[in-house]
């Protein structure tokens, strides 16, 4: 399955959003546009799903409902959020889940359920609030979803969501996971704990990914060879390669003396090769590697996603990303900022980029002009 449709309303810097999404998405805009939000909103939806998670503690790790509520909201007081589930390349969903919460008046102002409704096959099977919520507020601090005696009917909906996986590693954590423990922080979305997710991986399947990745890696960086897993006498997980130039008996390095983009390109492969999740999330994962490189990502991609059948959507900036001719206007997402909170669109629905795609011009050509701030010429006058 894969999310198909998506309506947010009041969420972050989005009043309204309602798109089509396919299993290839491309989120482009300029910065503060809210690229990082929408995917925060499918994260949130994660966190309400997977152990240990629900409402009150995915709306708490945000700030509140007052940080997540969109500042462009007026009198409409819920956050919403609906998602279509579906089989590629179909039109009529499988699933349908909506949820509405609001800030509860006086006391502790917990985050509470508006609205939340489910829909299989067309048919509405959960409409909330129901009697029993009526008869018991305190109900309404949890979402069905989160709770196993009550999502028996749409658990297919929670084991999509548990498991979604979101990556914007910052090689320097990977190196150095000690400095950096964010409190609170009940995911590694940055890869503190990265080369423990490896290390904790099935022997056979842990050694065949790295022979993957080290095949991967000789093309995008020449003479490296024997990726390999190891633990140090502390037990620490590492990663360690040699470079065909040295001399004789040099010796191996280990993550701590890898370049940034070699172990954001490792992190990148590793996570597109795992299988646990039906939806990846990827933030510009172009930061750090070649021109070259980057070119090359979004074929890979494609070619991955449709062997493991998920879905994966990709926040961009790069032109060499986008400069893939294979990428349609369909798959990508225009993020416009304004007075009124950010507008987004499917670019092929916009008149002016579908006819530049039509002539043969690529997305980084016909849309990504579109992603200019109107005065950036004038940076340059900054003293």
């Amino acid at each position: 399955m894969i999310i198909s449709h998506i309506i947010l309303r009041n969420w972050r810097n989005f009043p309204s959003v309602e798109v089509d999404l396919r299993d290839r998405v491309f989120l482009i805009g300029p910065n503060a546009c809210g690229k990082s939000n929408f995917l925060d909103a499918l994260r949130f939806l994660r966190d309400l799903a997977k152990p240990g998670g629900g409402l009150q503690k995915a709306v708490s790790d945000r700030g509140g409902v007052s940080k997540i509520r969109s500042l462009y909201a007026r009198r409409y007081p819920n956050v919403a959020i609906e998602i279509h589930l579906s089989e590629p390349n179909t039109k009529q969903p499988l699933w349908k889940y909506e949820l509405g919460f609001k800030q509860r008046k006086g006391g502790r102002n917990e985050p509470i359920v508006a609205y939340e409704r489910v829909w299989q096959n067309e048919q509405k099977i959960i409409d909330r609030p129901n009697e029993e919520d009526k008869k018991d507020k305190l109900r309404l601090t949890q979402t069905y979803l989160e709770q196993i005696n009550a999502n028996a009917k749409f658990r297919d909906i929670t084991k999509f969501l548990a498991p979604i996986l979101y990556l914007h590693l910052i090689p320097q954590l990977v190196r150095h996971p000690e400095a950096f423990a964010a409190p609170g922080l009940s995911e590694d979305p940055f890869g503190r704990t990265f080369l423990e997710r490896v290390a904790k991986t099935p022997e056979k399947i842990r050694k065949a990914r790295l022979k993957k990745i080290e095949e991967a890696l000789k093309f995008a960086v020449p003479q490296l060879k024997n990726l390999t897993d190891t633990k140090d006498q502390m037990g620490v997980p590492h990663l360690e390669a040699i470079y065909e130039h040295w001399r004789p008996g040099a010796g191996k390095q280990r993550e701590d003396q890898f370049s940034d983009g070699t172990l954001r390109l490792i992190g990148l492969l590793w996570s597109l090769l795992e299988t646990d999740s039906l939806l990846l999330l990827l933030e510009e994962p172009e930061l750090s590697l070649n021109s070259a490189i980057i070119s090359k990502l979004p074929a890979i991609v494609y070619r991955l996603q449709r062997k493991k059948k998920r879905q994966i959507i990709i926040s961009s900036h790069s032109a060499d990303l986008l400069s893939d001719k294979g990428i349609g206007g369909e798959e990508v997402l225009l993020m416009t900022p304004s007075a009124e909170g950010t507008k987004v669109e499917l670019a092929s629905s916009i008149r002016e980029i579908k006819q530049l795609l039509e002539v043969g011009l690529s997305i980084a050509d016909a849309a990504l002009p579109c992603t200019v701030p109107p005065h950036i010429d004038q940076l340059i006058s900054f003293k």
